[in-house]
């Protein structure tokens, strides 16, 4: 669901021309084919008809449906086809209208923001004296601020790699370095367990879940990242993946801080 106040939504619609259930000047034809060529979306699927069946109420749906990334980019592509439009008819754009289509670009870009800066927290969050994994970091964040989750997967990686080793090395546990990734961190998930560092079945049932998450994340790597020529993993899923990953990393920063202060 995108994270839309009501007041956007009420500027959203004046700009869009969405009262008696029509969007500007599209058909239905021509609707379904820009939000298809914007989105990859069928607007008319049934799952955008909770609303009823006009165009604006499936452009609601739509909203309340699709998450930040895709409302803000069918947002910013409705918006260039108002200014277009307004440029090929000729028509004069007055300071209301200027102001209207400003603010519209405005909530795109708040949205698409929301939903990119998630997680980046807990992947600055590890503090290691090492140079490499903090370019590592620096290179993660970089790619998500610019929305490009797709481009950080390699290095996302290698990160949680290079993360999950360390911790082996804090706590002397030893592991063959040969071994993939969902090994070692299946080794460190023993040692928190044996350690009683973690205090709900359930959370020790989600570390393990995790294991297969980090093994499947090889095979992202290896055929759908930048790390080979693959091609490349799209958005969404990569933005799934790179949630709950950094999720991992930030409940695992809680428990070794907690474990630092009792060492104290």
């Amino acid at each position: 669901m995108a994270d839309l106040i009501s007041i956007e939504k009420i500027k959203l619609e004046s700009l869009f021309n969405m009262s008696g259930g029509y969007v500007l000047n599209f058909s239905n034809k021509t609707f379904q084919q820009f939000i298809l060529e914007n989105t990859q979306k069928d607007i008319y699927d049934a799952i955008y008809s909770f609303y009823g069946d006009s165009k604006a109420n499936r452009l609601r749906a739509f909203w309340t449906k699709e998450s930040n990334y895709l409302v803000s980019k069918l947002i910013i592509a409705l918006v260039e086809y108002v200014q277009e439009s307004m440029l090929k008819w000729e028509e004069v754009i007055d300071t209301k209208k200027q102001k209207l289509l400003a603010e519209c670009t405005q909530i795109a870009e708040r949205i698409k923001q929301d939903g990119v800066h998630e997680g980046i927290d807990s992947i600055m969050q590890p503090d290691l004296e090492d140079k490499d994994f903090s370019q590592l970091a620096n290179h993660i964040r970089d790619s998500i601020e610019k929305n490009e989750p797709e481009a950080a997967m390699d290095r996302l990686h290698t990160f949680i790699f290079k993360y999950v080793r360390s911790l082996c090395d804090k706590h002397n546990i030893t592991y063959d370095k040969n071994k993939p990734l969902h090994s070692c961190y299946g080794e460190y998930v023993k040692f928190l367990k044996k350690s009683n560092l973690l205090e709900s079945e359930m959370a020790e049932r989600i570390l393990k879940y995790a294991i297969t998450i980090l093994d499947s994340f090889n095979d992202v790597r290896n055929n759908r990242s930048f790390a080979h020529d693959n091609k490349i993993l799209n958005y969404d899923e990569s933005m799934l993946i790179f949630k709950n990953v950094s999720s991992i990393i930030a409940f695992i920063e809680s428990i070794e801080a907690k474990d630092d202060k009792k060492s104290y």
